[in-house]
């Protein structure tokens, strides 16, 4: 059953001096699950958690929170946090008044407060560091005392502005698992904005693909990363090969000049397409066995897989990943399944997809 959402965008639309930064943007966000707003600089990812917040005005549309319109009602009384990039900490207060600051706003009895700071400590595991100066502080723990002092104020709905991006490789995956274990604990809402693919797949039960202003896609990791919609989103998201094709039949496509099973169907016969193979989807073989053959131009070794690119007599670029090496200037075969190939039309909305796929699938 699915529930009531939490919140709802309606026909959002934004401009500043001219500039249309939001179009038309609509969706629905679902009570206790962790959503990811995906998109590179200047998309408008930040600028959909500022509407959401109430920092931000949109030009025309609806903004709901259970139900209800909150287009005019100002951030300090809407139940929805941020999280910012630099965190925002007051540098003069310890990490309790940090934490404690929110709830003394509110004027909270004393003994209230200190029950529910020490709460928060013990949760985002900073206990015995209440006293601790903010710029004694490591990166990861200036993290997790901004995340403490939202989520005492209780708050239906988390939104994190690329909270991990200042942190180091290793700080940021693990603070991704933290993150995650974290709101499934709570159960509250999270809207996570990230340009890091990886990020998104790794941490979201839903991701929203944003570019110029638009929502190109939305779905779970898996959808979106299986079945994506167009040239941007295959390429923003993981490593892939694209081709120009022809959707000969449905269950036929023909790439690189040959006919080729695959699973999509619901197009118009002949009609021009791009086809998408990701890399770990390709297997090296023999030339005869291969459905493509291929010249072998460099290789990386990338610790779990070798990386190799090589190329077919179209000039047609071919990654692949290997957990083999072979030989720079060999001649190999590739081999994939009907399943690994994806097509994707030129110009398909996401909601015209939607409808194509349920037509072939059923």
């Amino acid at each position: 059953m699915t529930k009531e959402p939490i919140v709802s965008l309606e026909n959002i639309n934004m401009s500043i001096d001219g500039n249309q930064i939001l179009k038309n943007v609509s969706f629905e966000l679902e009570e206790g699950k962790f959503y990811t707003m995906l998109g590179p600089s200047g998309s408008g990812k930040t600028t959909i958690l500022r509407v959401i917040a109430g920092f931000s005005n949109p030009t025309s549309g609806r903004i709901l929170f259970n139900g209800k319109k909150i287009n005019n009602l100002p951030p300090n009384k809407r139940k929805i946090n941020t999280i910012f990039q630099d965190y925002a900490l007051f540098p003069n207060l310890n990490v309790f008044d940090n934490i404690a600051f929110g709830l003394k706003l509110q004027r909270k009895n004393k003994s209230e407060i200190e029950e529910r700071v020490n709460q928060m400590l013990k949760l985002v595991q900073l206990k015995g560091l209440a006293e601790r100066e903010i710029d004694e502080l490591s990166g990861g723990q200036k993290q997790r005392v901004s995340i403490a002092r939202s989520l005492v104020l209780n708050p239906k709905m988390l939104l994190l502005d690329e909270p991990l991006s200042a942190l180091d490789a290793k700080l940021r995956k693990d603070m991704q698992y933290e993150l995650r274990e974290l709101q499934q604990r709570l159960g509250i809402t999270f809207l996570f904005i990230t340009h890091d693919q990886e990020e998104a797949l790794a941490m979201s039960d839903f991701i929203f693909v944003i570019n110029d202003g638009e929502i190109l896609q939305s779905g779970t990791p898996v959808d979106i990363y299986d079945e994506p919609i167009n040239h941007f989103v295959a390429n923003f998201i993981g490593e892939s090969n694209i081709v120009s094709g022809t959707m000969v039949k449905d269950f036929v496509v023909n790439f690189v000049g040959k006919d080729f099973d695959c699973a999509d169907a619901g197009m118009r016969p002949n009609e021009p397409v791009e086809v998408v193979l990701r890399p770990e989807d390709l297997d090296i073989t023999d030339v005869d066995d291969g459905k493509l053959t291929v010249q072998v131009d460099t290789q990386i070794f990338r610790g779990d897989f070798y990386e190799i690119i090589a190329y077919d007599e179209d000039h047609n670029e071919w990654q692949i990943q290997s957990t083999n090496p072979t030989k720079d200037g060999a001649t190999v075969g590739i081999n994939f399944d009907p399943e690994d190939i994806h097509v994707m039309r030129y110009g398909e909305k996401e909601q015209d997809f939607d409808a194509r796929l349920e037509t072939y699938e059923d």
